[in-house]
C-alpha cells in the first residue's frame, strides 16, 4: 500500500529507533524512487566557474551505479597551464567506507590528463590550457564552445536523463538561443528551441530525432561529439540563411533545394 509516514516528536514521548529510521529513510526513498529510471550522470548542480588559478564546483547531485552522490559544499581545484588536455573527473571509490554507525560511498573530484574515462569515473568538463594563457568560459558563440585551447568544454559531459544520458544544458541552451536569434522559420527549429529553453535540455533520443529530421537522414546512434557537430552544422546553415532577406537559403537535406548565386 502507499503510505505517507512521519514521526511525531512531542513532549513526554519516548524517542524510538523507528522514529529516527523514518527521518533517515524518507528523503532517501523519495529520491531513489524518483530517479530510479534515470541514467548515470549529473542530475543537478555541479556547475563549474573559472577563477585565475582555481576551478570552483558548485553543490550538486550526480548518479552513478544506481546511487545518488551529493556534493554538499562547493569545492575548489587548482589548475595549471600544461598545454595538455585535462579532464575534470568525479572518481568513485571502489569500496564504501564502513564504520560502526555509518556506511559511506564516496567520490573525489580530480584533474586527470588521461582523457579516456575509466570504470568508476564521470566527467565534469575538460580543457587544454597553453602556457601564459587564461582559461575562459565566456563563449562568443555556439561554435566557440568547442575551441581547442584555453576554453572550458562541456561537449563530453553526460547529464542524467531517463534511460539514457544527455547533453549538458549549457550547450543546449546556447544552441537554442542562437537558433532563435538566427531568424530560422523552420517549424522543427522553433519547436525544438522552445523546448530547450523551457526545459534546459532534452532527452538524447529527442535530440537525435531532431538532427535526423533537419539533416534528412535516418536516425542513428551518436556520441556527444557527433551530435554537437550536427547541431553546429544546422546552426551554421540557419545563420547563413538569415543573410538572405527572401529566406531562400539552401536545404540541408540530400537533394534539397540549393541556392545558386549568379554574378
Amino acid at each position: 500500500m502507499f503510505i505517507d509516514r512521519y514521526p511525531s516528536f512531542t513532549k513526554g514521548r519516548i524517542l524510538k529507533t523507528e522514529m529516527l529510521d523514518s527521518l533517515r529513510d524518507y528523503p532517501r526513498h523519495m529520491l531513489d524512487i524518483y530517479y530510479a529510471g534515470y541514467s548515470d550522470g549529473i542530475l543537478t548542480g555541479a556547475d563549474i566557474s573559472v577563477g585565475e588559478h582555481t576551478l570552483t564546483i558548485s553543490r550538486g547531485i550526480v548518479k552513478y551505479g544506481g546511487r545518488l552522490y551529493v556534493l554538499e559544499q562547493e569545492q575548489e581545484l587548482r589548475y595549471e597551464s600544461t598545454g595538455r588536455e585535462t579532464v575534470i573527473k568525479i572518481r568513485f571509490a571502489e569500496e564504501p567506507v564502513v564504520r560502526s554507525d555509518m556506511t559511506a560511498y564516496t567520490a573525489d573530484i580530480v584533474l586527470d590528463e588521461n582523457v579516456v574515462l575509466q570504470q568508476g569515473e564521470l566527467e565534469l568538463g575538460r580543457f587544454k590550457l597553453k602556457q601564459g594563457a587564461r582559461l575562459r568560459m565566456n563563449y562568443e558563440s555556439f561554435r566557440d564552445m568547442s575551441t581547442e585551447f584555453n576554453t572550458l568544454q562541456f561537449v563530453h559531459v553526460r547529464y542524467s536523463g531517463y534511460a539514457q544520458s544527455t547533453m549538458a544544458p549549457i550547450i543546449m541552451r546556447r544552441y537554442a538561443d542562437e537558433l532563435l536569434r538566427s531568424g530560422s522559420s523552420d517549424p522543427h527549429d522553433i519547436t525544438f528551441a522552445m523546448l530547450i529553453l523551457n526545459e534546459g535540455t532534452a532527452a538524447f533520443s529527442v535530440i537525435e530525432h531532431y538532427v535526423a529530421v533537419r539533416l534528412g537522414a535516418e536516425r542513428r546512434p551518436m556520441e556527444n561529439t557527433q551530435l554537437y557537430e550536427s547541431l553546429r552544422r544546422i546552426l551554421d546553415h540557419a545563420a547563413s540563411r538569415s543573410g538572405d532577406r527572401f529566406g531562400r537559403g539552401g536545404d540541408l537535406r540530400p537533394g534539397g533545394m540549393q541556392r545558386v548565386l549568379v554574378d
